[in-house]
């Protein structure tokens, strides 16, 4: 069935668990360097502190290792350590918003993926097409931006997505996680985790596509 964990990864995941809860302290440390740099970066996504992402990810190996004989294998090892760090990350994210002030909540709020204006209005002929459609996507280099550049403006733009979004975009995107490995990580239904990363797509072309268009004018002025 599509989405289903693989048997074998599973058993290798079960035998690292058993190694570990057994005192291996090699696998442990394997285990670790394998997921360091992807766990900071996923805990950088909720907590913008260097330093607090770093004791997110630190609080998440403590709590992994003490539920690792709980471990069976449902879902990968790196799904179900996942789930932990995220589960950290949120209760350290609920800490911080208690110390936040009310008017400062509202940039944590939603917003629809696409600005409602750049559709046609209901009675319209085309009711819900594009009236002001995405930009073209540069097909050579010469039409694109330098390349650190636009790795910049993709890091900014991820790190302005909401935290919810910015991590289904992380795990699938970054992580290579299937759907169903996100769902269990974060705790989503299919059909959320679906919206999220729609939006989460939507609002990061949009914002590349606006910085693709200002950098555009500059040349043209310029010119």
């Amino acid at each position: 069935m599509p989405g289903r964990e693989d048997p074998e990864l599973g058993s290798r995941d079960l035998e690292i668990a058993r190694r570990i809860v057994a005192g291996d302290e090699d696998a442990f440390v394997e285990l670790v360097s394998q997921h360091r740099a992807p766990f900071l970066r996923l805990a950088l996504s909720w907590a913008r502190d260097p330093a607090l992402a770093e004791e997110v990810v630190q609080e998440t190996w403590v709590v992994a290792l003490e539920k690792l004989a709980e471990f069976q294998g449902r879902s990968s090892l790196k799904t179900w350590l996942c789930g932990i760090l995220i589960n950290t990350a949120r209760s350290r994210r609920r800490i911080e918003l208690r110390s936040i002030p009310a008017s400062a909540l509202a940039e944590l709020t939603d917003e629809p993926a696409v600005p409602p204006e750049r559709f046609s209005p209901p009675g319209h002929r085309w009711d819900g097409h594009w009236q002001a459609p995405p930009s073209a996507w540069p097909e050579t280099p010469e039409g694109a931006v330098l390349s650190a550049e636009l790795r910049a403006a993709l890091e900014e733009s991820i790190a302005a997505l909401p935290e919810v979004q910015r991590s289904v975009l992380l795990f699938r995107e970054v992580e290579g996680l299937s759907g169903e490995e996100v769902c269990n990580a974060l705790g989503l239904s299919s059909t959320h985790q679906r919206v999220l990363l729609h939006r989460a797509r939507s609002r990061l072309r949009a914002q590349l596509e606006s910085h693709y268009d200002g950098r555009i004018r500059v040349e043209e002025s310029g010119s």
